[in-house]
């Protein structure tokens, strides 16, 4: 959307504002401003403001996702002659106030993008009244607001029906996307060992700011490789007392939530654990069945396997694991929502 919209006039700044979670994520991919949301749109809105220095704005909810070239231009050219200039439909459907029915002729639907003065703007949303948009917040200081014709082509996305009137978007791609993760971690003495999720009987554990669980992380890396997120680092950071100690198995499920609320969905994974010691062929089912209610996957999407070093290296010196993982992700199809 935020593409779209540079393509269709030459923007002073192009500001996206979004929860800080999913800022750490667009941030990887996506080269515009961001600005951490509020707990309402209006909260959003006004830590937008703070950043803006241009004489109008220009806002536009994402719900509102296919643009039309020719409203937004009939939005710009009316910037002068107000301190609001809204998009706004005719309503065609009978209305009734509680048990009355009005007259249709005196509605709108109001659309945005909205354009208004700034500091118009800014000093309507300084109160804390809540409003749905930015015109009504203009219109109760007294400002004056332009309509203007409006699209039936922005429509706002609201329930899951209204998928299917996302005509500008294009088919979500049914092609694979594959992630490789990789961890390592040394033995400690005394420690439980984790290894996807399942305890292991063993003396040691794993050296690490979690648990340790050596499977997960290269499975969360490989899921985030997968998806372009980074890796596991930028997400849960090793110097964060918030992720001391803290089982894997969370870190875990927020990435597959991660995953979900950017419209991903998991095709299977596949890790090879690298031990000289302990001996896993006992711990290998519930391995799998553990990682498959982890990530809502039959247990047949979930492939463990086990292997030494053959006695070489820093492994086979039973100094710590290696794991390995493969994961294949694929885009949610809206179309059969």
């Amino acid at each position: 959307v935020a593409d779209n919209f540079q393509m269709l006039y030459s923007f002073k700044d192009t500001m996206i504002v979004s929860s800080k979670d999913d800022i750490q994520s667009m941030s990887n991919f996506a080269n515009y401003s961001f600005v951490e949301g509020g707990t309402s749109r209006q909260e959003s809105l006004k830590n937008a403001l703070k950043n803006v220095k241009t004489d109008f704005v220009l806002v536009s909810d994402i719900a509102r996702c296919c643009l039309d070239n020719a409203m937004i231009n009939r939005v710009i050219s009316a910037k002068k002659n107000s301190s609001c200039v809204v998009p706004a439909l005719k309503v065609v459907d009978t209305l009734y106030f509680q048990n009355s029915p009005i007259d249709r002729e005196n509605t709108k639907i109001i659309q945005t993008p909205q354009l208004s003065c700034t500091q118009t703007l800014k000093k309507a949303l300084a109160t804390d009244r809540e409003f749905s948009d930015d015109s009504s917040a203009i219109a109760s200081q007294g400002g004056e607001i332009i309509f203007v014709e409006g699209s039936a082509k922005a429509h706002k996305l609201t329930t899951v029906e209204d998928l299917s009137k996302l005509s500008c978007l294009e088919k979500p791609s049914t092609k694979a996307l594959i992630g490789f993760g990789i961890d390592i971690h040394p033995f400690l003495e005394g420690k439980q060992m984790m290894l996807c999720g399942v305890k292991i009987d063993s003396s040691f554990g794993f050296k690490a700011h979690s648990d340790g669980d050596v499977a997960i992380h290269a499975l969360i890396d490989a899921l985030l490789g997968a998806a372009g997120l980074g890796d596991i680092g930028e997400f849960y950071p090793d110097t964060s007392d918030e992720y001391k100690g803290i089982d894997s198995s969370e870190l875990l499920k927020d990435t597959v939530r991660r995953l979900s609320d950017f419209g991903y969905v998991i095709g299977n994974v596949d890790l090879t654990i690298i031990a000289q010691t302990p001996k896993l062929l006992n711990y290998k089912k519930a391995m799998r069945f553990n990682l498959a209610k982890l990530l809502n996957l039959k247990p047949n999407l979930v492939n463990i396997k086990a292997t030494t070093a053959e006695k070489l290296g820093w492994i086979g010196r039973k100094e710590g694991v290696a794991v390995e993982a493969v994961t294949t992700l694929y885009y949610y199809d809206w179309t059969q929502a």
